[in-house]
């Protein structure tokens, strides 16, 4: 793909992306404004010519927030999204930078070695300052080597860490089937516990059971930081609907706060009421009672907090 072709595109997506920002009526977040900042600043520069591929990738970051803004003005995704598409104008216009100081020193090479061939019946002092001067140009190259190897590793621990991290939160789901009832569902994974496990009859505050039994839970989320998280509080049919749908919420209440405490973040968790709504056996029998009685901790799949 030509260059001309790469800037063909980035000015139609630009403008069609400024034109979507333009008709939301909330006004765009800090990290929004900041990234459409950086993507004009990349556009409008040497880095459209240098590395087209970066310029694009960080056009296509900016539509994905744009559009998150769209959907989602005050959601958090969208200001990652923002942040991430920032970096990438960012990114692009340090390696233009690079690709710039390539190019030149490429030009002063080859400068350089024209001057050594014309020099060669000159004057020994002379012949010396060029060799210093090649020699300065050498030390400054594998400077800059030395820069992009540390980032390379910086890159690399960075990857390895947020490995650890999902194996620790894979490791730690398994676990929780060893407490708690674990499935995979369209809404996202659901953690189902014993109502009668988590609370006293009638009662919203938790059983020191219980506060074992969450810690777990806790250990398992913290580390799926970008999963938005719903806490159902259920109930069986005895006793009046208000009253179910009452207690239900005030024991959702109670889960989402031991679990902040734990040390996952509050907008990450929305605690609901369900009441007597959506069992999953029949009231009619105590077993099916017993069941009904229960805490739904559902991680949303692939979104962030509410």
């Amino acid at each position: 793909m030509s260059l001309r072709h790469y800037a063909t595109m980035f000015g139609c997506s630009a403008a069609l992306a400024l034109a979507v920002a333009g008709c939301a009526s909330t006004p765009a977040p800090r990290e929004l404004v900041d990234a459409r900042q950086s993507y004009s600043r990349a556009y409008d520069g040497p880095a459209r010519e240098l590395v087209p591929a970066q310029v694009l990738a960080a056009q296509q970051a900016l539509a994905r927030a744009e559009q998150a803004f769209m959907n989602e003005p005050d959601a958090q995704r969208t200001r990652d999204l923002a942040y991430i598409a920032q970096r990438r104008a960012e990114i692009a216009e340090a390696q233009a930078q690079l690709a710039a100081d390539y190019r030149d020193k490429a030009r002063a090479q080859e400068d350089i070695r024209r001057l050594q061939v014309a020099a060669h019946a000159r004057a020994q002092v002379e012949l010396s300052q060029m060799r210093q001067e090649v020699a300065s140009q050498q030390k400054e190259l594998a400077s800059q080597r030395r820069m992009l190897a540390t980032q390379e590793q910086q890159l690399t621990a960075e990857q390895r860490a947020r490995r650890d991290a999902e194996q620790r939160a894979s490791a730690a789901i398994a676990s929780l089937e060893k407490i708690a009832l674990v499935k995979e569902e369209a809404r996202g994974l659901v953690i189902t516990l014993n109502g009668s496990v988590l609370f006293a009859t009638g009662e919203s505050t938790l059983l020191p059971i219980a506060k074992d039994r969450l810690h777990e839970v806790a250990l398992a989320l913290i580390d799926n930081s970008s999963s938005g998280i719903v806490i159902e509080g259920h109930t069986d049919a005895i006793g009046s609907q208000s009253r179910n749908e009452e207690l239900s919420r005030r024991r959702a209440e109670a889960v989402r706060d031991y679990l902040v405490a734990e040390g996952i973040e509050v907008h990450r968790i929305t605690a609901i009421g369900v009441g007597s709504n959506r069992p999953i056996a029949d009231n009619k029998t105590p077993e099916g009672r017993a069941n009904n009685r229960r805490v739904e901790i559902v991680v949303q799949r692939g979104s962030s907090a509410p």
